[in-house]
């Protein structure tokens, strides 16, 4: 229930994890394969080890603070249990429930479980598929510009067809004042005529 849902097009997406992580060369060259003009902030941080949970708390509280991006993508490859304890830690957990900023969780791989994924707003299987989630595929909003696009033009030709037919309507109704006062000049004639006999 207290999930947030993940902005459908992010205007900026934030990556938290170590530089020199495998997983953050795949979440970069996702997000660019997927939508290339949204543009990607790293909060870098370390994401094993003494002191990391820690750290990547306050890479979290950071991003929040900042809120500079829409959504944020909390990533780590995969790795042991103790690789990824970090990620297990109530400070972590704290952060994510804390951060204003929704967040996906990415960690590690399809059968790897943290709590940071139950406490993220989504959980994604790997971080390739966390990327996937934060970056609508640039394809699929060019198709739905183009749907709108002929939605608006049919609904345009609809409007303009409606005028017309309304125009005809009122110009069949319409008459020439010259034949309205000959058509008078011959009732008062008549009339004339009938009182004659």
């Amino acid at each position: 229930a207290i999930k947030r849902p993940l902005p459908p097009n992010p205007q900026r997406i934030g990556v938290i994890t170590s530089l020199g992580a495998a997983a953050l060369r795949d979440v970069l060259s996702t997000l660019a394969r997927r939508n290339p003009s949204i543009p990607v902030i790293v909060y870098p941080t370390a994401v094993q080890g003494a002191g990391a949970a820690q750290e990547i708390a306050r890479a979290i509280a950071l991003a929040g603070q900042r809120a500079e991006c829409d959504v944020l993508i909390l990533c780590r490859g995969g790795g042991s249990i103790e690789d990824l304890w970090s990620f297990n830690e109530e400070v972590v957990a704290r952060a994510i429930r804390d951060c204003p900023v929704p967040l996906i969780s990415g960690v590690g791989h399809e059968t790897d479980f943290t709590i940071a994924d139950f406490a993220a707003d989504q959980r994604a299987p790997t971080p390739t598929a966390a990327a996937e989630l934060a970056a609508p595929a640039r394809s699929a909003l060019l198709r739905q510009v183009r749907e709108l696009s002929a939605r608006v033009m049919r609904q345009q030709a609809r409007t303009l067809q409606d005028a017309a037919q309304q125009l005809d309507h009122l110009a069949r109704r319409l008459v020439h004042p010259g034949r309205r006062l000959k058509e008078q000049w011959q009732a008062v004639r008549s009339e004339e005529h009938t009182s004659e006999l």
